[in-house]
């Protein structure tokens, strides 16, 4: 294919901004076509810098809405509704790109097409996979897919996070509430710890009788010292946590008994959150970009798999390095993804990227936390750039608590924009 493009234009375009959509940069009789798999933060946000670009962008998307995963907890909170974390694709849509609601089933690269379950086929010139996560229902002895309507773990937001929430509230006062947390890696590293804080909250506002038992794989997490505080603070005798050094990691579970077995101890609650241990989402496995481990190595320069050059994989599926699997991360990996596959179409190097992530967490209103990072390539992954990045300060004021809350909001409001709006 020839392709008349102006590519650093591009490129540079693509990677200046995180807020707003840029005007094509790429002219050319026959745009090369590129498939984005995946809507979620990283996918959408990915087709969006592509068409920017130049790119003729196909997004898959097997889901007509898109209910995020950040502030859901808010949702099982109660103090926050699921319609604000709905969003739908007509804002890419009116942007240009074509939107497929279908689930794809096959990836061939050698014939570079995408196969969905309708039997219809798509054919690439670059495939970008944003998968999300799977569950792994084979992991957890006793945790299945008829045992997440009884223990919910609502990693992935939607019904799972409302039967959450619907059970706290039918939960009389006194019940126990346990979580189990998995050992890394995961969806959202601190993503369970701020939920632990926000059903402390609702038990110490709504049910004051109740406690909260957080059973924990491992000895050490996000922004721990930050959240302990905080739960000694306004959750003490209502939040246990226990961690892996004392028996915090689930063997089994029990449904019909609502029991968490431990390695020490057997736990039985009136409500369970399961999160089970996690994979890439299932397509990454049928392209043959995922390891043995079930997560996708790729290299940190162009963000293609290692195992398949051909197709990039960004977000939560991909093994990034020290760069966690967050939306802030894959909203960023996706806009370098973009700028690596117009140059590499264009026959250019892809340029090398400096990616940021920023991770809040809400520990109660008005009451947040936050964690940020900066990684670029290095010994063949995306390492921490020495002494950037830091965490919120231990011992800040309530105004400055509440401050971060606000850019919270701000930062939700502003990505969901540019991922799912008219941006």
């Amino acid at each position: 294919m020839t392709v008349s493009i102006n590519r650093r234009k591009a490129i540079a375009g693509i990677a200046a901004s995180t807020t707003t959509l840029f005007a094509p940069a790429v002219l050319a009789q026959t745009k090369p076509r590129v498939i984005v798999i995946g809507g979620g933060f990283g996918g959408a946000s990915c087709a969006r810098a592509l068409h920017a670009g130049g790119m003729a962008v196909t997004l898959i998307e097997a889901d007509a809405r898109y209910v995020a995963c950040p502030f859901s907890n808010l949702v099982i909170h109660g103090s926050r509704d699921i319609g604000l974390q709905t969003f739908g694709y007509e804002g890419l849509r009116k942007s240009g790109i074509d939107i497929v609601i279908g689930r794809a089933t096959t990836v061939d690269t050698d014939r570079k097409n995408v196969g969905l379950a309708d039997g219809k086929t798509l054919a690439y010139d670059r495939l970008v996979l944003a998968p999300g996560i799977d569950i792994r229902f084979d992991a957890l002895p006793g945790y299945s897919e008829a045992a997440q309507e009884i223990m919910p773990h609502a990693w992935k937001a939607g019904t799972q996070t409302l039967r959450l929430r619907r059970q706290l509230e039918a939960m009389d006062d006194g019940g126990t509430v346990i979580m189990s947390i998995p050992a890394n890696p995961y969806r959202c590293p601190p993503g369970p710890y701020e939920r632990a804080s926000l059903i402390a909250h609702y038990l110490k506002t709504s049910k004051p009788k109740s406690k909260l038992i957080v059973l924990d794989a491992k000895d050490t997490f996000s922004k721990q010292r930050l959240f302990q505080n905080a739960w000694k603070e306004m959750y003490d005798g209502i939040l246990e946590y226990v961690p892996l050094a004392s028996g915090g990691k689930t063997t089994e579970v029990i449904p019909a008994e609502m029991t968490v077995v431990t390695e020490f101890a057997r736990h039985k609650g009136a409500v369970v959150n399961v999160i089970p241990p996690q994979r890439a989402g299932a397509i990454a496995a049928a392209a043959g970009v995922a390891d043995r481990s079930g997560w996708c190595p790729i290299n940190p320069v162009t963000l293609e798999s290692q195992l398949k050059p051909s197709v990039h994989v960004i977000g939560d599926a991909s093994i990034a390095g020290a760069m966690p699997k967050s939306a802030f991360a894959a909203n960023a990996q996706a806009k370098h993804c973009a700028a690596a596959v117009v140059a590499l179409l264009g026959g250019e190097t892809s340029p090398s990227p400096k990616l940021i992530n920023t991770c809040y967490s809400i520990v109660a209103p008005d009451y947040g936390i936050s964690v940020a990072g900066v990684y670029q390539p290095a010994n063949g992954i995306l390492a921490d750039v020495p002494n950037s990045g830091g965490a919120s300060p231990v011992n800040a004021s309530a105004a400055f608590r509440a401050q971060e809350a606000a850019y919270a909001d701000a930062w939700f409001t502003t990505i969901t924009a540019y991922a799912f709006g008219n941006a």
